[in-house]
């Protein structure tokens, strides 16, 4: 009978309950006297049969405060798996299940921010807003679960909801992390912006470590990414915990002049040269490549047979050998104006990756700017290899719209190098402006500083 129950919660069929409780009236109580790990409206819950659900709270509503041995009541499963309908039949019958408490501490509203069933969580707090104030085992407030589980729309959600979110989002766990803190170890940018843009989260509060959530971004550099997490944290007085003792000590913006910041900074830059010279070293390599086939293989291929001046079937009365190109014989000029610009790409593309492999300095300006315009040397060639040899190759009768379509591509790669000489001359502009400003800045500040000294030494 027992079996029967546990298929028909499964199948969620209300038919078959009624069949079993037609032919034994004590099936259900004998389900709680039994102490099995789960009861049928367990199953039902998880699998979301609201009908069924519905039917066994209107013949026993006690089962709904059974616990199976994770300590989960069924309105724990319905949250966890987002069964709207089935919560809302939970919280008819008894609303305070909303306080139950799992194993690990956490009830039905931790387990629906965790998961992110959103419609759920507005009934359970809708319901029970008390509900989500509770922590769980190791002192985790809501908000911690979200975090930890990168639910920020859950979060936001409760935020906005709760009355006393100020303080909730100040909340330390066990260890004395508030959620600041684990947004920044977990490298949420959008939570950590969504944090210090709306809400009144203590900056720099200290974990039972003593760091604030600062030093946990400067001693957990591993991407990118924390130099967003850095952008964020300016101008909202973040301090790292050594100076947090100090005494008249003013918040100020956060700068990249400590030594955690110039890591993150030089790390970022690290990451951005490293992808960089990867995709330098395979086009100079297929630049390389292309320019060793051009030269092997010129425009019209080569001779098959030799032929000397005497031959009949000599072309122009010269003689040729074998395997030599026929373009140098057909047409002298375009041969060495060919040979000329194939061999400045490939020898040019041979430098780029021997100063890629060497070890130079690759982020001194010098070695950058030397790299920058071997690539555009060598770019350049092949781009005028290739006008030769479709020069070549083009009969006379097409020779007016090969021209049309040479000059067209002409004008195109100018105004593209054009724009790329204009970036980069508006970009040395910029930085030379800032460094020249940073160094009128200093200057007022150390005659500041001179004359703040005399003063004092004068009045003393």
């Amino acid at each position: 009978m027992e079996r029967m129950l546990y298929e028909a919660a499964m199948e969620g069929s209300v038919a078959s309950l009624q069949q079993l409780l037609q032919q034994d009236r004590l099936i259900l109580d004998r389900v709680i006297v039994d102490c099995i790990t789960e009861t049928p409206l367990h199953v039902a819950a998880m699998l979301g049969h609201t009908d069924f659900v519905k039917e066994i709270l209107c013949l026993k509503p006690e089962l709904a405060r059974e616990l199976d041995s994770r300590g989960f009541s069924p309105l724990h499963l319905a949250s966890a798996k987002g069964y709207t309908e089935v919560v809302k039949a939970f919280l008819l019958v008894d609303p305070d299940m909303c306080f139950a408490c799992d194993r690990y501490g956490r009830n039905p509203l931790h387990l629906a921010a965790m998961k992110g069933r959103f419609d759920v969580l507005k009934e359970l707090v809708r319901a029970r807003p008390h509900a989500a104030r509770a922590r769980a085992e190791r002192g985790e407030t809501i908000l911690h679960l979200c975090v930890k589980q990168n639910q920020l729309e859950a979060l936001k959600f409760l935020v906005e909801t709760m009355d006393d979110h100020n303080d909730l989002v100040n909340t330390r766990d066990n260890n004395g992390f508030t959620i600041l803190h684990l947004a920044v170890a977990d490298k949420q940018i959008e939570t950590v912006n969504y944090l210090l843009s709306n809400t009144r989260v203590e900056v720099n509060a200290l974990n039972t470590s003593g760091l604030t959530a600062l030093d946990i971004l400067v001693h957990g550099l591993r991407d990118v990414g924390d130099l967003d997490i850095g952008e964020a944290f300016r101008g909202t007085g973040a301090m790292r915990a050594m100076n947090t003792h100090l005494p008249n000590h003013h918040p100020q913006v956060l700068q990249l002049t400590s030594e955690g910041d110039r890591s993150m900074k030089s790390k970022g830059k690290e990451h951005w040269l490293t992808r960089k010279r990867d995709a330098l070293m395979v086009v100079a390599s297929l630049i390389a490549t292309m320019a060793f086939q051009a030269a092997v293989n010129p425009p019209g291929g080569a001779w098959q047979d030799n032929s000397t001046q005497n031959s009949q079937d000599t072309q122009a009365g010269k003689s040729h050998a074998a395997g030599k190109a026929i373009m140098a014989d057909s047409n002298e000029e375009y041969y060495r104006l060919y040979l000329s610009y194939n061999t400045t790409g490939f020898i040019s593309s041979l430098s780029i990756i021997l100063m890629l492999i060497t070890g130079l300095p690759f982020t001194h300006r010098l070695f950058m700017w030397m790299l920058t315009v071997v690539v555009w040397v060598a770019i350049t060639s092949m781009a005028l290899t290739y006008r030769t040899a479709m020069t070549f190759l083009t009969p006379d009768s097409a020779e007016a719209a090969v021209t049309n379509i040479i000059v067209v591509g002409v004008a195109v790669w100018c105004g593209v190098m054009a724009l790329v000489l204009v970036g980069h001359t508006i970009r040395l502009l910029v930085a030379s402006i800032r460094k020249l400003g940073k160094l009128c800045w200093r200057e007022r500040r150390l005659q500041s500083s001179l004359v703040y000294a005399n003063h004092t030494n004068i009045s003393f």
